[in-house]
């Protein structure tokens, strides 16, 4: 959903309850917002539909984090989803949202029907939303903004898990959140997180798939202080 954008809302990191008026519409520049999670228009007003906080993104996507498990499918989210039936022009795919998502079989860089990709129920994808609002199935893509495959397509090996969504957020934060800065120093893993609140890890080892899961999981209420602290004692262990 968009609409122009006014100057930054007083409330970017403030808590909030479904109803709060988060935007008003009627102080309106030429540029455009971005809304995500947990907000919508109503007349010349954005108001929240979930409780948490307010948060911004530069230079105009806004959403509510919190930490719910349940997760409303936005348009250019990146998420982990699980193949549940295969179409003759679509995969079906379970994202964790109120439907399942629709993945077109042509939705793939260079893709056509010779190329079909064989997806079996319950492969693993990573993939971005292309399309979502609240009447109609979300759709998905294994391709970039300017068609290319880049990160997305199928994940294998690993291990998923679920988290919050607003652990997912963290992760995919900038700067890098400190507890995966902390554990890229040492050692060597894969990760995919989506915004649909589930993870994908790989690395060489069984042991460090394990310590890398259990980090991230534990470092949701943490501040960043303790959860570098919180990795050095799990290294520790391993070694």
């Amino acid at each position: 959903m968009e609409s122009r954008k006014p100057p930054p809302s007083a409330l970017v990191d403030s808590y909030v309850v479904p109803g709060d008026v988060v935007l008003d519409l009627s102080e309106l520049t030429n540029q455009t917002i971005k809304l995500g999670a947990g907000l919508r228009q109503e007349c010349d007003t954005i108001q929240a539909t979930s409780a948490g906080k307010l948060r911004l993104s530069k230079p105009n996507k806004y959403w509510i984090e919190n930490s719910q498990k349940r997760y409303i499918p936005s348009v250019e989210d990146m998420v982990l989803g699980i193949v549940v039936d295969t179409k003759p022009d679509n995969f079906l795919v379970d994202i964790k949202g109120p439907n399942l998502a629709f993945l077109p079989v042509l939705a793939f860089e260079g893709g056509t029907r010779r190329n079909i990709p064989k997806y079996e129920i319950g492969t693993l994808i990573y993939a971005r939303v292309v399309k979502a609002n609240s009447i109609m199935n979300p759709e998905l893509s294994c391709m970039d903004a300017m068609g290319k495959a880049a990160e997305f397509g199928q994940l294998k090996d690993g291990y998923m898990f679920d988290t919050s969504t607003g652990l997912a957020r963290m992760l995919l934060s900038s700067p890098t959140c400190p507890v995966l800065e902390a554990l890229g120093k040492k050692i060597s893993f894969e990760i995919a997180v989506g915004l649909n609140g589930r993870v994908w890890v790989n690395a060489p080892s069984p042991s460090n798939v394990i310590l890398v899961s259990n980090a991230i999981i534990r470092s949701e209420s943490l501040s960043g202080i303790k959860q570098r602290a919180m990795v050095e004692k799990l290294l520790e262990r391993l070694s």
